[in-house]
């Protein structure tokens, strides 16, 4: 059963709900994966999802903030919402498919602007967050899964638009490329953007700050599509969707896509 796979911060399900229909209008994934919702799960829009075919929906969310949802055209049981670090935040929800793949929807913290657990508590809560995944996965190791969603980290020097100039800059620190390079070990995850593009510059986020960030190009790879080993030969046809950043009133991040042939 091949079936396609999207994963898009959206930065608030509500405000651009005429964007996601818009994209699966123009790309028509199987399942679409959002983050930072920022949303009651009873508020988001999904009328006007079910309407274009996408009638299951797993979600977690909260008001104003965080907020993970799967939509999906494919049945789709929900099968587990963690809480990592304790935050109490809505970051994780996971659903599995008739075909038992499982699919884990993350929204990693962000970890504030200072990269030092001492001067700032985000940033410690990020590592703990990373680390809990890590524990979670040595505890159980995944089989036939996915896991997708904005891990708010660049870990390649080909992932940031100047890996030098990143280096003391939250998203691409040594300290956190070391923790998710564990979590991603712990699980035995591959990174299936990078197994289908191995080489290059590529970037899914680029800042408001930047007044013309096409031009800038000072991205980061925010991103991912990960699966476990027993499926990622089954991935291809991996894409970013640049242009979709240049739409009116748009998330600061682009779509990133996957096919599985499963």
């Amino acid at each position: 059963m091949p079936f396609t796979l999207a994963t898009w911060n959206i930065n608030s399900v509500r405000l651009r709900a005429e964007l996601v229909a818009a994209f699966l209008r123009e790309e028509g994934p199987d399942i679409l994966c959002l983050q930072e919702c920022k949303s009651p799960v009873e508020q988001i829009p999904r009328e006007t999802f079910e309407a274009m075919g996408y009638t299951h929906m797993v979600a977690r969310g909260q008001k104003g903030y965080n907020g993970v949802a799967i939509l999906s055209k494919l049945p789709l049981a929900e099968v587990s919402a963690l809480d990592h670090a304790g935050l109490g935040h809505a970051r994780h929800i996971a659903g599995q498919l008739d075909n038992g793949v499982v699919i884990h929807n993350f929204y990693v913290p962000a970890g504030g602007d200072t990269p030092d657990r001492e001067a700032n508590v985000k940033f410690g809560q990020k590592l703990d967050y990373l680390t809990d995944m890590r524990d979670a996965f040595h505890a159980e190791r995944p089989l036939k899964s996915i896991l997708v969603g904005d891990l708010n980290i660049a870990p390649r020097e080909d992932d940031v638009w100047s890996h030098k100039q990143l280096l003391k800059v939250v998203s691409h620190t040594p300290i956190e490329v070391e923790h998710m390079a564990q979590a991603q070990d712990a699980g035995g995850w591959v990174d299936v953007t990078r197994q289908d593009i191995p080489e290059g510059n590529l970037y899914s986020w680029w800042s408001y700050r930047s007044p013309d960030w096409d031009a800038a190009d000072k991205g980061r790879r925010l991103d991912h599509i990960w699966a476990t080993p027993d499926i990622a030969g089954a991935a291809h046809s991996s894409r970013i969707l640049r242009h979709v950043r240049g739409w009116e009133k748009p998330s600061d991040h682009a779509p990133v896509l996957a096919t599985f042939d499963l």
